[in-house]
């Protein structure tokens, strides 16, 4: 079921469902970037259309300032962050809330293979569209 606090909910299960058969799979301990190659297999074989290290320009003030790469870029609209860390910190749940303001995204996963279990954070950017209100939440 999709409603507006859980847009795109059906695709996020299915790149949440790609991330626990990785870590089922491979366990943590290994780096960042063997995560990522797993997913990558993962996310084709079941057919999300994605985009990986994709690079996406950083504006302040109508001027790009810069670029930053996302981990995946997930059909256009869901932005994936993956860590392989023992544990997430705020730092990294900030971050993926910045990057879902800066690309104007809706919808994120911040994903973390460094734990004995999977974890992942889903992330709505409440600023979407509407620049002057709302804050970004997590789900």
């Amino acid at each position: 079921m999709q409603t507006e606090k859980y847009k795109y909910s059906d695709l996020t299960g299915k790149i949440i469902g790609c991330a626990m058969a990785v870590h089922s799979a491979l366990g943590n301990g290994f780096q960042e970037v063997i995560y990522q190659r797993a997913l990558e297999i993962e996310m084709s074989d079941i057919g999300v259309l994605f985009s990986r290290e994709h690079e996406m320009p950083i504006y302040y003030k109508s001027q790009q300032i810069g670029t930053r790469r996302v981990d995946f870029l997930i059909e256009s609209i869901v932005s994936v962050e993956l860590k392989a860390l023992s544990k997430l910190e705020d730092v990294h749940l900030a971050q993926a809330i910045n990057y879902l303001e800066a690309y104007d995204l809706e919808v994120g996963l911040l994903i973390n293979f460094g734990s004995k279990s999977l974890e992942f954070k889903r992330l709505i950017n409440g600023k979407f569209h509407q620049k002057d209100q709302g804050n970004p939440e997590i789900i």
